[in-house]
């Protein structure tokens, strides 16, 4: 059953590609109740652009629960252009005050990783908010710089194919191809029971950075990428940081740990009003 209903946005992941979907954005946010939903798949650079939302915005969309992805909180988008924007972005005043309402008024902000992949396991639950301890270190390693050649060749197909009814214009906006990300990021951290795990940073927001200061930079990506982790560093580790975890399809409810950072929530700490 297909319902219209207001989303908080609070995740976009960096684009990938996909056999089946062509190039998608992982959205999830705060629902009109509070509770957390996942929009998947969503080609979000397809969207017309007075219809591309903002991190932290309000957005109305018709929404129907995702059956062939078993993680509650999927769902799935019935038509893109029925995508209405609600006001502007929530801002960051007063502290954050008024997305840390939206967002923590009515979820749970775990600190035992061990308790959230539990429920993970159980099906209960695949995003969440979750507080590290203490963080220990931002990794980079680099990985492939090309796309797969197999999904750009079934990418290509398909256009060939939809050329026979579309302009060159409309299959050259339907087959955009976003650049491959060459690095992957990585937060360790200690958990409340000081356990120490490592996962991936899948934000759009650290792609983009990188490739922004990449652009910056004449393209040399040693200074790119300590522009990077001057921000998710040496910034964000003096913030009241929180991470929006997801668990991946492939790997919910088995995997040893099947959650990946699929977001960072880094509002400024708050200072303790002195009682004397």
């Amino acid at each position: 059953m297909t319902q219209i209903r207001k989303v908080f946005i609070t995740v976009k992941t960096y684009p990938t590609i996909s056999k089946k979907y062509d190039e998608l954005v992982c959205t999830a946010g705060i629902l009109d109740d509070g509770s957390w939903v996942r929009i998947y798949p969503l080609p979000f650079r397809k969207l017309d652009y007075e219809k591309r939302y903002k991190k932290y915005q309000w957005i109305e969309l018709p929404l129907k629960r995702n059956y062939s992805d078993v993680r509650p909180e999927s769902y799935q988008i019935e038509n893109l252009s029925k995508i209405s924007l609600v006001d502007e972005p929530v801002g960051t005043g007063n502290c954050w005050h008024k997305r840390k309402q939206i967002i923590f008024s009515k979820n749970q902000i775990y600190n035992d990783l061990s308790q959230l992949i539990n429920k993970a396991h159980e099906n209960h639950l695949s995003l969440a908010i979750f507080k590290p301890a203490q963080l220990i270190a931002f990794d980079v390693e680099s990985t492939d710089r090309e796309w797969s050649k197999e999904k750009l060749r079934i990418l290509e197909q398909k256009a060939k194919q939809l050329s026979l009814f579309q302009t060159a214009e409309e299959v050259k906006k339907e087959f955009m191809v976003v650049d491959k990300l060459p690095y992957k990021f990585y937060y360790r951290f200690l958990d409340s029971q000081k356990k120490e795990s490592r996962l991936m940073i899948e934000d759009w927001e650290i792609g983009a950075l990188y490739f922004n200061c990449l652009k910056n930079s004449n393209g040399v990506e040693e200074i790119a990428l300590s522009k990077v982790r001057e921000k998710y560093w040496d910034k964000f580790s003096k913030t009241d940081l929180h991470f929006f975890l997801g668990t991946t399809k492939q790997f919910h409810g088995w995997a040893k740990n099947p959650f990946v950072i699929i977001g960072v929530f880094p509002p400024p700490k708050q200072k303790q009003l002195s009682l004397f």
